[in-house]
């Protein structure tokens, strides 16, 4: 999990040093707010608790698995982890991601827009349920992809009126 925060670190520190001329009042705690909303998380203390592998269930889990480009797709959304993993199991090439407290199943298209090759065989590993998986190698070795996806996957909302089903 450290190799994520590290990321995240690195990112805050190069946001500082090329803002240094134009915004001298700019503190790196503000820069690792800022970086952390930047991925999906409200700031710095709650990427690092979901990110370092220490949330827990039922914890906000952030929009981290989630990106702009994802608005467009249907998907199906649940409240409760136990109805998502049900439809899960009726969707063979499906995966199940967190969002927030709540639950989305998603295809290969919604993938894709994370920046994420559907084919990975770490879905595999994750048994295709990433809220099951979190904090295993699986789920590390995808969150690490998802950080280094291309900038059109990144830029997870923090803000969406998605309905709830189940």
């Amino acid at each position: 999990m450290s190799a994520l925060l590290t990321e995240l670190k690195t990112r805050a520190r190069l946001r500082l040093n090329a803002t240094r001329d134009t915004q001298p009042a700019l503190t790196l705690r503000h820069c690792l707010n800022q970086v952390a909303r930047d991925v999906g998380f409200a700031h710095w203390e709650h990427g690092r608790r979901v990110l370092s592998g220490a949330a827990t269930p039922g914890e906000d889990m952030g929009t981290f698995w989630h990106a702009p480009a994802c608005h467009a797709l249907l998907n199906a959304w649940f409240a409760q982890a136990q109805p998502a993993r049900e439809a899960l199991a009726r969707m063979p090439d499906a995966v199940l991601l967190p969002y927030r407290r709540q639950f989305v199943v998603v295809g290969a298209p919604y993938v894709r827009a994370l920046g994420l090759d559907p084919a990975d065989p770490d879905w595999h590993a994750a048994e295709r349920d990433l809220v099951r998986a979190y904090g295993t190698a699986a789920w590390l070795a995808l969150a690490r992809r998802r950080l280094e996806a291309p900038a059109a996957g990144q830029g997870a909302s923090s803000r969406s009126s998605r309905s709830v089903v189940g």
